[in-house]
């Protein structure tokens, strides 16, 4: 895995084809998109899709190639991240995954295989506190998140913000990676609050 870029499940559950192109680009509205590279933000996301979703995308284009139980997308995101689609048997079922590479670094959509097969293989459904802020991200509307601007100091200016509510001053941006355990229970959905906690390996 290369260190820069860790693995990582950004979405719990099964994207639908909204929600899948939703996440293709959930760092849309990042400061200053023009000038700033993306690889560190995208590369190394991951998320499980429909088998409808798999082969959609399988067909829109021909695939830069295909290799066993993956094909990478013809359209790169950066100049060598691109999408790779995944088909992989966990458990005894078939499941499909979205995620990006960094074709630059060896064995780059080999090591990301390796990395799902690993996570959603652990035998008691669990999630990190890093995966429970990711799906919060994922699934906030894009007028209910947003990044720290001059309004904030300057040590916290690009980080990523979420809508909160609560006491006297209503709603109010808060940092994602600062909200408490309380207020990320509040954001996800009742079937997730729940799940017990993990540590990523």
């Amino acid at each position: 895995m290369n260190p820069f870029f860790p693995n990582r499940k950004v979405y719990q559950g099964i994207a639908d084809r909204r929600q899948m192109f939703r996440m293709f680009d959930r760092h849309a509205q990042r400061p200053e998109r023009d000038h700033v590279d993306a690889g560190s933000l995208y590369s190394g996301e991951w998320f499980q899709v429909g088998c409808g979703e798999h082969d959609y995308m399988l067909e829109i284009l021909p695939p830069l190639w295909m290799r066993g139980e993956m094909f990478a997308l013809r359209e790169f995101l950066t100049d060598s991240i691109t999408s790779i689609f995944y088909t992989l048997r966990i458990d005894g079922k078939t499941r499909h995954f979205h995620a990006y590479c960094d074709l630059n670094v060896a064995r780059s959509p080999a090591e990301m295989r390796d990395a799902i097969i690993e996570r959603e293989s652990w035998p008691v459904k669990a999630m990190t506190r890093e995966e429970r802020l990711e799906h919060i991200w994922s699934a906030t509307h894009d007028e209910y998140r947003g990044y720290a601007g001059d309004r904030w100091l300057p040590e916290h200016r690009g980080k990523r913000t979420v809508l909160c509510y609560g006491g006297r001053q209503g709603a109010m941006p808060k940092l994602l990676d600062e909200l408490t355990d309380d207020e990320i229970a509040a954001k996800l959905p009742v079937h997730l609050r729940h799940l017990p906690a993990a540590v990523a390996a």
